[in-house]
């Protein structure tokens, strides 16, 4: 159902085109996660779910998917207007 946006968010992390928001930095940190996790889950995992932001009205897409060492972890993200990868968050699921 989702992978037109998935394509584009793969590509958007194998050519580094993604920021990392403050809270999900917090996130990951708390549950002992990594950058590569992140990139693992997004380039593997799948887009279970759409969210429309309530502030600014864009969409955001909840992937299920695993971390490196093979834990199922959930990530958010969207894509902002500059054409950016934003992870919103992850965690461990």
């Amino acid at each position: 159902m989702f992978d037109q946006i998935v394509k584009i968010m793969r590509k958007k992390i194998r050519n580094r085109e993604y920021i990392m928001s403050i809270h999900g930095n917090e996130e990951m940190d708390e549950d002992s996660l990594s950058i590569y996790d992140v990139e693992h889950c997004i380039l593997t995992g799948k887009i279970f779910e759409r969210q429309k932001d309530k502030v600014t009205a864009e969409w955001k897409y909840r992937l299920n998917g695993q971390s490196l060492g093979g834990g199922k972890v959930e990530v958010v993200a969207k894509l902002s207007p500059t054409g950016k990868l934003v992870i919103i968050t992850m965690y461990v699921s």
